[in-house]
């Protein structure tokens, strides 16, 4: 990436530009209120937020840290900076945050037909733990469980 990015973790401020960005990522978006509800009723959710020093918000990753376990919910990078590694960089802060929260498992589903989020993942360490038929609702597409796990 030719510009700076930084991590934070996503407030209520940030529920817009996130969902702006889950209805550019997904062929079945969550809701706007899904993610309102995340950052004031779920009391597991994390999200992290990658953010360039112009302010755009540019990708984030949902998880649920719940006792020594992290799910992650959804990951997106906005287009105009997907291939330039920065899906690579907001996993390692979701695995860092993960850790620093006593996450010693961190598991998520992905689509059997997404090689290239499969290989991102695999490059982190995540293997393959089965599947799950007709996962995806868009599609009937199945997802293929992936998990990892720390030290």
């Amino acid at each position: 990436m030719n510009e700076r990015i930084s991590f934070r973790r996503m407030t209520l401020d940030d529920v817009d530009a996130v969902w702006e960005l889950e209805k550019e990522s997904f062929p079945a978006p969550w809701s706007r209120d899904a993610f309102v509800n995340e950052m004031i009723a779920n009391r597991f959710a994390y999200y992290v937020v990658g953010e360039l020093e112009t302010g755009d918000l540019v990708a984030f990753c949902g998880m649920w840290l719940v006792t020594d376990e992290c799910h992650i919910t959804n990951v997106a990078v906005t287009s105009r900076c997907r291939g330039k590694g920065l899906g690579e960089l907001l996993m390692k802060e979701a695995i860092r945050v993960t850790k620093e929260h006593g996450g010693r498992v961190m598991t998520l589903e992905v689509r059997v037909s997404n090689n290239v989020a499969q290989n991102l993942y695999r490059k982190l360490g995540f293997q393959e733990g089965g599947i799950r038929k007709n996962y995806y609702t868009d599609t009937h597409e199945d997802a293929l469980v992936m998990w990892v796990e720390f030290e």
